[in-house]
């Protein structure tokens, strides 16, 4: 189980306006949030794919690149992002 279309529709939904705003920052950070989440459970279980744990890093340095534009933009929507995806302590 990856990524169906059903589940980006829900994620877009979630942290956007609607299903078909793709391009927010908060959709696209919930996005990279949960393929993050998917590959680490991945790597988890297969310590030798350094293919995936490759992809896995360019996907943390997009999502910190957005987080960071975010804070520059509007603090108050990358405090409201990290609350809810969980990302700080």
């Amino acid at each position: 189980m990856y990524l169906t279309q059903e589940k980006k529709d829900e994620i877009f939904s979630k942290f956007g306006k609607d299903k078909n705003d793709t391009g927010s920052a908060e959709g696209q950070i919930a996005l990279f949030t949960h393929r993050i989440n998917h590959l680490t459970g991945h790597l988890k279980k297969n310590r030798k794919d350094f293919n995936t744990e490759r992809s896995l890093v360019k996907l943390v340095g997009k999502r910190r690149a957005l987080l960071d534009y975010l804070t520059k933009k509007d603090i108050n929507r990358y405090r409201a992002i990290v609350k809810e995806l969980g990302l700080r302590k």
